[in-house]
């Protein structure tokens, strides 16, 4: 290496999760559009169809609760603790989660356009598509996941770390990266190639990518 060459780094999201503690345990949902509710425990719990517009959950719990077309849109999530939240639907565009960590995660089609994400880990989900179209991603780890289609056109992310993820499709046309780590998870396809600009990736997806690349700069390859 030459001696005044510097070894690039990626710099890792920064969390510092914590699971909330006191909590009062809720029997029936009793949420509200627009209600504010802090350290509550729902379990087991159905709000599908639910107008929860506006809501903010604080330090709260949510564990195998189905939010199937609930309408969630500019709700609001901090320092909360997720498990097995299942939505065929997930209607949450405009929404804000900070501080928060999602386990477990089974949605269909996941509506989260120009949503904001602070400090986040999804870990161990699968989600058919996810539509985080203009969303602002900061500090975000997700692990283990199976994403059927991940679409951040026009996103902002930074610091955000995709970690053994099996993905199909990545949509990134418009999408502005920084420190946005790609490496150990595998990609069927990649729409938007240029959005890939701020993303390191390792050597075996950069031979994955190849072809794309090719195809993206009117490049013909012959034996």
């Amino acid at each position: 290496m030459p001696p005044h060459a510097s070894r690039s780094t990626t710099n890792a999201p920064r969390l510092s999760l914590q699971a909330p503690t006191h909590l009062t345990p809720i029997a029936a949902p009793g949420l509200l559009d627009g209600d504010h509710r802090e350290g509550e425990h729902y379990r087991r719990l159905v709000l599908d169809g639910e107008d929860l517009a506006g809501t903010t959950l604080q330090e709260c719990v949510l564990e195998g609760v189905s939010l199937n077309d609930a309408d969630l849109r500019g709700a609001r999530f901090i320092g909360c603790s997720f498990e097995d939240l299942f939505a065929p639907v997930l209607r949450a565009s405009r929404s804000t989660w900070r501080e928060t960590s999602l386990r477990g995660t089974r949605w269909g089609s996941a509506e989260l356009y120009d949503s904001r994400f602070d400090g986040v880990h999804l870990d161990g989900g699968k989600l058919d598509y996810v539509n985080l179209r203009s969303a602002q991603l900061t500090d975000v780890l997700v692990s283990g996941c199976i994403i059927g289609e991940l679409d951040l056109t026009g996103a902002r992310a930074t610091r955000l770390a995709l970690r053994d993820c099996t993905i199909g499709t990545l949509t990134l046309d418009g999408a502005r990266l920084k420190d946005v780590d790609l490496r150990t998870s595998s990609f069927r396809g990649i729409n938007g190639l240029d959005g890939l600009r701020g993303a390191t990736i390792d050597e075996q997806q950069l031979l994955l990518l190849a072809p794309f690349l090719a195809e993206g700069m009117g490049l013909r390859v012959e034996a």
